[in-house]
């Protein structure tokens, strides 16, 4: 029998970890063992850890960080099948069962993750249950191992990440660079995709996630929890060349406007900026009988997609795109229009590779948001480095010049969706905005970016 070593860091927080441990102890079949890494806790955890007779624990004099708390779990395990999983977690009936059905499944797959209340890497369930009792009763009819619901990801969260240990010493340790935390489970799945393995989003298994209890308070950085985010991120972009964030999130929002009922055709779709291909890869899972293929700029992150798709590398603007004409019947358009010289340009010149009555589905920020507006008036341009008004954003549009450059181009709108914000507590410029406005104009205020659907001409 293989066995399974469960690997939990602590750094205070008792009463969640206790839950955690408690939940494995009820819901988890043998054969496996608890290693718990203490990042030198000082609330009563490293007493009630001493008294538990069926946990492995290690005691750090000092908060070692996440990455490295985890190699020195990984290192002490004796199990066939290594599971991190965070200490504000309460797992269910049958979970680790279900993950290990998917991770056994196959030899090409590395590792596995759950869905759950909260959770990143578009693992989230939005679930209405108001307490444990009514979780678990949930988890319970919920949790129904099912293949059909296992899809292929480019990345998975890394607060329940079950992976092989055959794979971890192939790919070795996680990078301890990623101190304290925060990009050392992105970092690490791009390794195992390179090595060859594919991750798994196991959707027929649910945990229930407090979300970030411990790092809301972790004292590692001096500044805030958000302040190590963006580090790390930095540090990422700097080992990987490019932005996981931007470049591995699935872009539901184009997705949801695919024709659902063609989920049996034969679909021809282009992503044009498709990153490391996570939007691919969903529109596989979503229409099985799709041909995808994909032109990305960024050639580290091309890399990672030509495992699974077509993917070119370019310039699209200005290099030769060499598909037949008429051949495709979407062509995605991710966050590319703004950044380019001549977007007007560009969609004549994509026109021709569409079917004849084939769609443009692209995402459009939108300038007149009203924290934008705000901005100007302060003075801020360039007031941020991933917002609206970056430094790679070459061209600006509102909904009015989104509709001028589709129809000028030679298409039919067919569905504009807006993506809208709170007023975020201003409502007072909301309303100085509003007079001087028209009424109908003023939703226009609270829209982020837009979705545009829309058809090539038929003559």
């Amino acid at each position: 029998m293989r066995k399974t070593s469960i690997i939990i860091l602590t750094w205070n927080q008792i009463d969640y970890t206790k839950l955690c441990i408690n939940s494995i102890r009820l819901y988890t079949k043998p054969d496996y063992e608890i290693i718990v890494v203490d990042n030198a806790s000082t609330d009563g955890t490293v007493e009630w850890l001493k008294e538990q007779s069926d946990i492995t624990a290690i005691f750090n004099d000092i908060n070692k960080g996440f990455p490295a708390g985890c190699n020195q779990g990984i290192l002490k395990s004796t199990g066939d099948v290594i599971v991190l999983l965070n200490n504000d977690i309460f797992v269910t009936p049958r979970w680790l069962d279900n993950l290990l059905s998917c991770l056994n499944s196959s030899d090409k797959i590395g590792a596995v993750g759950p869905c759950s209340n909260s959770a990143g890497a578009n693992q989230i369930l939005y679930v209405n249950y108001e307490n444990l009792d009514e979780m678990i009763s949930f988890a319970t009819n919920y949790n129904k191992s099912n293949e059909k619901l296992w899809r292929e990801r480019t990345r998975l969260a890394g607060f329940c990440f079950a992976v092989k240990k055959t794979v971890i010493n192939e790919v070795g340790l996680f990078d301890e660079r990623f101190f304290p935390g925060n990009y050392e489970d992105d970092d690490y799945c791009f390794r195992i995709r390179q090595s060859g393995y594919k991750l798994m989003f196991c959707a027929d298994t649910f945990i229930h996630h407090y979300g970030n209890v411990s790092f809301k308070t972790n004292p590692l950085y001096e500044g805030t929890a958000s302040d190590a985010f963006h580090v790390n991120g930095r540090r990422f972009e700097e080992k990987w060349g490019f932005n996981t964030s931007y470049h591995s999130s699935i872009r539901y929002d184009a997705i949801n406007l695919i024709d659902q009922s063609e989920s049996r055709k034969n679909l021809y779709v282009l992503e044009v900026g498709c990153g490391c291909g996570a939007t691919i890869l969903e529109i596989k899972y979503l229409f099985p009988g799709a041909k995808v293929f994909g032109i990305e700029a960024n050639q580290s992150a091309a890399e990672m997609a030509r495992s699974f798709a077509d993917i070119k590398t370019g310039d699209v603007e200005n290099m030769n795109i060499d598909y037949p004409n008429d051949y495709f019947d979407y062509i995605l358009l991710s966050d590319i229009l703004e950044h380019m010289i001549n977007p007007w340009e560009f969609l004549v010149k994509i026109k021709k590779y569409l079917k004849p009555a084939g769609y443009i589905i692209t995402g459009i920020p939108n300038v007149m948001h009203f924290s934008v507006i705000l901005e100007l008036f302060k003075g801020n341009w360039d007031y941020t480095d991933k917002g609206i008004l970056d430094k790679d954003h070459l061209r600006f549009f509102t909904l009015k010049s989104i509709r001028d450059m589709f129809e000028k181009s030679g298409y039919a709108i067919n569905q504009i969706n807006a993506q809208t914000s709170s007023d975020d507590g201003m409502q007072n410029f909301l309303e100085y905005l509003y007079k001087a406005i028209p009424p109908e104009m003023r939703n226009e205020l609270m829209a982020l970016m837009y979705t545009v659907k829309a058809q090539r001409y038929t003559s």
